[in-house]
This record gives structure tokens, C-alpha cells and sequence, in this order.
């Protein structure tokens, strides 16, 4: 089976490409690329006017299976990363009972197979049912394959428990992806700790929590020699923890979300709900250094964090209503619409930060258009105006904060493994 996907503007990071050219896929791999490929039965798709570029990758994604179904499923959240353009997503280990082991990961592989939609990645436990006493069995997971490991959604408290998982993921190869905060420090807390929290009455989770714990794990990093992905870093002085330790040579990555780069704690303002996250939205000058961060490229990936939670969930007092928000459909929109058409990055910075980069750190198969690589591609129209409409979510809940908004970039079709799962901004893989 031969696709020719003609005259689309061609942008990949991985093998330095910005020019307009066509891309063949064969039996679904890349067989060739350049002004002027030909293929004698293939068949041809137009793509003029779009960008062809590696299939966005989503490494921080919270899917509520098992345990919690009504929220989000396996096969839901793979069709909304579809939608939003993604061809791969890393799912985080929080459900109930959490994920770990090979079990976790097999069970997790075996309900991405049957969705049919984006490739889903397990990320598995740090620690045994998340509770930061033991190691989980992360030897089994990663050899069925687990890209990473991490208790994100509860931080790793006990110092000695993350040099233990730092050691141990090092003899294979792969990433610890920190959620970084002192829980005594941001105990009770359910916004940012500043003006504003002080204005409305709530209680503050200082930044000193995030960046206490960013720069603990940044030592234990280099204690160790291993390799550390910060996860949703959100603060000014975390950023300069971590532009530091790159400078010495540690290995140390680290994330940033869309909705903590377009929105500030301000947003709280109405007590709505669906602004409260963790870490919890900043202030301005927090979020000016993460725009510089982005510049600069201190900050490797952009990562949704989508959480899922039931209206009824959201549907409370901010103090009892759950953190979190969903993103995979409204991810590249808003990081398009904030920083590419205002200038913060160009199109081919935005395809490594929500792309190549990611393939990278997780050490996936993906993120390139190199021959012989998957054909996991997605196109996307960076001028296409669109109003975000939560009730048309392939995502099973509906929490968040930009309904409405008017954004500017969405991807239109997308195919995995050279099959096509959106054509058109029509769905057609998934259940």
C-alpha cells in the first residue's frame, strides 16, 4: 500500500528540513521524501497549504483506566490525542489500582491495540500503589514496555526512595519524570500563593514547593549519573535551578504546560474550577520566564498534563473540587495561536517542543520522518480559525478553562503507522 503526500510545506526537526516536499509511505514507513517524489500506484493526497511533520507526541497524559471509565478510557483519550493531532501519547500511572509491573503495562498495550487510535505508551509506578514506601516492580515493566517511570499526581516525599529509583531505572536507559513539590509546603494549598490568593481567601501553594523539590532531584540526578525529566515545571526559580544543572552537564529535561504559558493565577479570580491545577497557575512574572524559557530552550517539551475529571467532580466549592483540566484537543491550537503567531517561536521550534523532543527523552520511534521510520505524521493548517467547543470533545469529560476561545492552528488529518486516523478533520480510527 503506497500514500503520496504532495506539496506540503515539510518541516522536520530530526533531519534539519523546512521546504516544500512530498512524502512517500510504503506498507507504513517512510520510503522517500523530496521536491519531487513519484510512485506509480500510490495513492496521492494534496497537501498544499498544510504543514507536513512529524506526528505530535504528548508525553504527560493522565488516563482514568483503569478505575475510573466514566472520566476517560483508554481507547477515549487515544481518539482525543487523534483529534488534537497527536499520533503518540504517554499515559501516567495514577488510575486505581495504579500501573505497575508488567501487568499494568501489558493491560495498558492490549486496550491501546483495540482503540485503534494514537500509540499509547505506559509510564509505570516509582513506588509500590504510589505511596513513596518501596520500589515498584519497575524491572519487569520497562522490559514490557515502559518508557518511563513516575508517581506523578503525588510527589516522591522520601529522598532516599528517588535516589533508589534514580540507580535502579539507570541500568536501562530510562527517565524518572519528577512530579516536583514539598507536600508539607503546599499542604491545604488550592491555588498560588501570592496577591491574589490573599484577595480571595484561598489557601496558597507556594513556589518554594515546586522548586524545593526541583532542585532535591536535580542533586540526586547528579549523585547519581541518571537521567531526570521535570514534570509541569511552572515557576521563575525552578527554570534557573534547572538552566544550571544543564550548564554542568546533568542530564536533566524538563516540561511545560499550554495552560501554565497562557494563563496566570488571575483566572482564578471567579472561583471557577476548572483553574485549579497542580502545580497551580502563577503569576505573571512566572509566567514571562517560562515565555524566555521557551526562547532560550531551557524548556524541551510542551506536555498537556490532560486530566480528566466528571462534571459532578468539578462541580463544587474550588477548596473540594479535584485539580486538573483536560488538553490533548486544545494543545497545539493554543501553543500555535501563543507562540508561533506571536512570534515566541517558529513552526519548526513548535514541532521539536511538541515532537522530536518528547521521541527523544522516552526513546520512542517516533518524532522523524527519516526513511524507514513509522509513518506517524500529522498535518496541520496553522491558519485555520477555530472556536474551542467542549461538547464536541472526543474526550469523555469536558473540564476546561478555554471555552470559547478563539485560536488560530489545528491539525486536519493525521495517520499512524501509515493508516489514516483523522482525514480532513474527520476521525476515522478509534471506537
Amino acid at each position: 500500500m503506497k500514500t503520496l503526500i504532495k506539496g506540503g510545506r515539510l518541516i522536520d526537526p530530526s533531519e534539519d528540513i523546512d521546504q516544500v516536499s512530498d512524502v512517500l509511505i510504503t506498507d507504513g514507513v517512510i520510503a522517500g521524501a523530496g521536491p519531487r517524489v513519484s510512485a506509480d500506484g500510490a495513492e496521492v493526497v494534496d497537501a498544499r497549504g498544510l504543514v507536513v511533520c512529524p506526528g505530535l507526541i504528548d508525553m504527560h497524559v493522565h488516563l482514568r483506566e483503569p478505575g475510573r471509565e466514566d472520566e476517560e478510557t483508554i481507547a477515549s483519550g487515544a481518539t482525543a490525542a487523534i483529534a488534537g493531532g497527536f499520533t503518540s501519547i504517554a499515559c501516567m500511572p495514577n488510575t486505581e489500582p495504579p500501573l505497575e509491573g508488567e501487568k499494568g503495562v501489558r493491560f495498558v498495550k492490549s486496550k491501546a491495540d483495540e482503540a485503534v487510535a494514537a500509540r499509547v505508551y505506559p509510564i509505570v509506578a516509582i513506588s509500590r500503589d504510589l505511596k513513596g514506601k518501596t520500589l515498584s516492580e519497575i524491572g519487569s515493566a520497562i522490559g514490557a514496555g515502559a518508557v518511563g517511570i513516575s508517581d506523578d499526581g503525588m510527589p516522591v516525599a522520601d529522598g532516599a526512595l528517588m535516589r533508589k529509583a534514580l540507580e535502579y531505572v539507570k541500568m536501562f536507559g530510562r527517565p524518572v519524570l519528577s512530579h516536583c513539590e514539598d507536600p508539607v509546603l503546599s499542604a491545604g494549598g488550592v491555588m498560588n500563593e501570592g496577591r491574589m490568593s490573599t484577595r480571595l481567601g484561598l489557601k496558597g501553594i507556594p513556589g518554594a514547593s515546586e522548586s524545593a523539590a526541583v532542585i532535591r532531584d536535580i542533586i540526586l540526578t547528579e549523585m547519581t549519573g541518571s537521567r531526570l525529566h521535570v514534570c509541569h515545571v511552572s515557576t521563575s526559580r525552578s527554570l534557573g535551578f534547572i538552566e544550571e544543572a544543564k550548564s554542568r552537564g546533568i542530564d536533566v529535561t524538563c516540561e511545560v504546560t499550554p495552560h501554565h504559558l497562557v494563563l496566570t493565577d488571575e483566572a482564578v479570580r471567579t472561583f471557577d474550577s476548572n483553574a485549579k491545577m497542580k502545580p497551580p497557575l502563577r503569576d505573571e512574572r512566572d509566567v514571562g520566564a517560562l515565555m524566555h524559557a521557551i526562547k532560550t530552550g531551557t524548556i524541551d517539551v510542551i506536555a498537556s498534563d490532560h486530566a480528566p475529571h466528571s462534571v459532578e467532580e468539578k462541580d463544587q466549592e474550588f477548596d473540594l473540587a479535584p485539580f486538573g483540566i483536560i488538553g490533548l484537543e486544545t494543545s497545539f491550537g493554543l501553543m500555535c495561536t501563543r507562540l508561533f503567531h506571536e512570534g515566541i517561536v517558529s513552526l519548526s521550534g513548535l514541532i521539536r517542543l511538541m515532537s522530536t523532543n518528547p521521541a527523544a527523552i522516552l526513546a520512542l520511534p517516533a518524532g522523524t520522518l527519516a526513511v524507514g521510520a513509522p509513518a506517524d505524521i500529522t498535518l496541520l493548517d496553522p491558519d485555520l480559525e477555530w472556536t474551542v467547543d467542549e461538547s464536541q470533545f472526543k474526550s469523555l469529560s469536558r473540564n476546561t478553562p478555554f471555552s470559547g476561545w478563539k485560536l488560530k492552528g489545528r491539525a486536519v488529518s493525521v495517520l499512524v503507522g501509515g493508516r489514516w486516523m483523522m482525514r480532513e478533520g474527520e476521525i476515522i480510527g478509534g471506537r
